[in-house]
């Protein structure tokens, strides 16, 4: 779940609207993050307001409240031993004779993890990115003020197996901010405020989600609860075979079959599908749903959320590319693939890039988004089936949207908030969860605009106007769509047409292993095949698969002749 997200297809607005603020109306009392040090100073919170006591009369704290949670205890479960097992066999795999040159094209996610783990295997990666930026779907620029604006609304869960293994790897734990295991919905019947579903420490999965469930009484009554559950159990007894089936149904048609109740759609399901996917539920897979259901609801820790302290390109993707290269490996930017140029025998003889240099290798990645693979494929090989699948699958647009208001907003939570509104997907105040973002005195809004489809091509100004009018309903004592009471200091806008890709029925069968048919040519990216679809998890995953694949062929890759030399001795004699 990208929250919640390419690279040469983002479009990104730095228009800004700036406002005479009014004055502060907002008393802070205290903020704090619980354990951390925030703006140079240790701060804490009194243990009242964290047990939910009533404050001393005449005592006026705000709601929101900055509070961190511990690390929750992943290292012991099988998901994270088995992610750490893979990582290990990069540095335990016999060290190469010569080290393979490995071209990797794109810097998201999927390209730093495959030049991250290639380099643990021994051999040299070069990273290519087209622009100037990390981060692929996970990119973020600093304005003229200094504030960071994102390409998505990121959050780390427990579910993310790989990603917690790689922040471990790169000693940078400390830099993921561990939010209440709850989750937030706001009230769509009831403006302003919010159901809640909350996971209790004490109990283990599946039960502590069970009791989260069933301790929810605003938005499923008991019947609709019962039926949703016996609509489940095929899923809970089938496995992940059952799951992998459910692939051809939409959640609508799936939910027709196991005669769930619509409402279980209208107060559930809208919520998931377009946090998971930025689709609603008559478009979205039931595959994806079940499984991050099955995540969420077999792991004690599962379901639980994080946010990143700070900007992913520094926060995240520097440290990996710190790590590349103290190993060898290197990382370019402004770097865009124009052409993948063949030999003979249609393998890759190498790439050209747009400013017209020639990049060789040993092996070749393509770790894009599907949309960009599409346009680098080379005539000769579409036709081959391994890419001619690749046409079923297409990148979903999606747009973030950044506010930053005159006062500190107060109706709002320390975590991701799901709207449930027909415009946008989920939400955060970011001055309260990112330390980064930290301001006392003023709040910012990130939310995801989704479905965006019919929103992408609008102006800017058309789609705060938008987004106004939602807010109205989730802050109806504090945000006016007509700015007259919260006012807009300013604003970014970021479209992404071609996001994560769009997870539709009868997709499964489309998604490429990370190793093609042309030998010396592999791909990455969360579109490709592995068990955590289109997420920040799943584009992790691919890219160690990738590094996998290549290492296990290396005997094959470093007997390859080098064709541009033998062409050349050809055309010499």
């Amino acid at each position: 779940m990208d929250t919640i997200g390419c690279v040469s297809a983002v479009a990104s607005s730095r228009s800004v609207h700036v406002r005479n603020p009014c004055d502060l109306r907002t008393s802070v009392r205290s903020w704090a993050f619980r354990g951390s040090d925030c703006m140079g100073y240790r701060l804490a919170t009194p243990n009242s307001w964290i047990m939910g006591k009533r404050p001393r009369c005449g005592f006026d704290p705000l709601k929101v409240v900055c509070v961190d949670y511990p690390r929750p205890e992943l290292d012991n479960t099988a998901n994270f031993l088995e992610a750490a097992y893979l990582s290990s066999t990069f540095h335990t795999s016999p060290r190469p004779n010569k080290p393979l040159t490995v071209v990797v094209a794109g810097a998201g996610l999927a390209g730093l993890s495959t030049a991250k783990y290639l380099a643990d295997a021994g051999h040299k990666p070069i990273l290519l990115e087209a622009r100037d930026v990390l981060g692929g779907k996970v990119a973020a620029w600093k304005d003229s003020d200094g504030d960071w604006y994102e390409t998505g609304l990121h959050i780390f869960f427990g579910a993310y197996p790989n990603i917690q293994n790689l922040f471990g790897e790169l000693g940078i734990n400390d830099r993921l901010q561990w939010k209440e295991h709850s989750m937030i919905f706001a009230m769509p019947n009831k403006p302003g405020e919010f159901s809640r579903f909350d996971f209790p420490e004490v109990l283990p999965a599946p039960l502590n989600g069970i009791w989260a469930i069933l301790k929810n009484s605003e938005m499923l009554t008991w019947p609709e609860k019962v039926r949703f559950a016996i609509g489940l159990l095929p899923a809970m007894v089938g496995g992940q075979p059952y799951v992998e089936a459910q692939d051809g149904l939409t959640v609508k048609e799936w939910m027709k079959k196991q005669g769930v109740p619509d409402r279980v759609n209208e107060e559930v399901f809208i919520a998931m599908s377009k946090a998971l996917n930025f689709i609603n539920p008559d478009e979205l897979s039931m595959q994806c749903i079940l499984i991050a259901l099955n995540r969420f609801l077999q792991e004690k820790h599962g379901s639980k959320m994080a946010f990143l302290d700070g900007s992913p390109p520094e926060r995240l993707c520097m440290p990996i590319v710190d790590y590349i290269q103290s190993l060898g490996g290197e990382v370019r930017l402004n770097s865009r693939i124009q052409k993948i140029e063949l030999n003979n025998d249609k393998t890759v003889k190498h790439f050209v890039l747009a400013n017209g240099n020639i990049i060789k290798g040993d092996v070749y990645v393509i770790a894009a988004p599907v949309d960009i693979v599409k346009l680098l494929l080379p005539q000769e090989w579409k036709e081959i089936p391994y890419f001619k699948r690749l046409e079923k699958l297409v990148g979903v647009p999606v747009i973030n949207v950044h506010i930053w208001f005159d006062r500190k907003l107060k109706n709002t939570y320390d975590h991701l908030l799901f709207s449930r509104s027909s415009l946008l997907s989920v939400y955060a105040d970011m001055s309260v969860t990112c330390k980064e973002y930290f301001d006392p005195n003023r709040s910012m809004l990130e939310l995801v605009f989704a479905p965006a489809e019919e929103w992408i091509a609008r102006s800017d100004a058309e789609i705060i106007e938008a987004t106004m009018k939602e807010l109205a309903k989730l802050f109806p004592d504090e945000i006016a769509a007509d700015q007259s009471r919260a006012k807009i200091l300013k604003y970014h806008v970021v479209k992404t047409p071609r996001s994560v890709y769009k997870t539709v029925p009868n997709c499964e069968p489309c998604r490429p292993l990370q190793r093609s048919p042309i030998e010396g040519f592999y791909l990455a990216g969360d579109y490709t095949k592995q068990k955590y679809l289109a997420s920040m998890e799943g584009a992790v995953l691919s890219g160690k698969l990738c590094a996998q694949a290549i290492v296990q062929d290396y005997d094959l890759l470093v007997s390859r002749p080098n064709k541009t030399q033998q062409l050349q001795v050809s055309q010499a004699v």
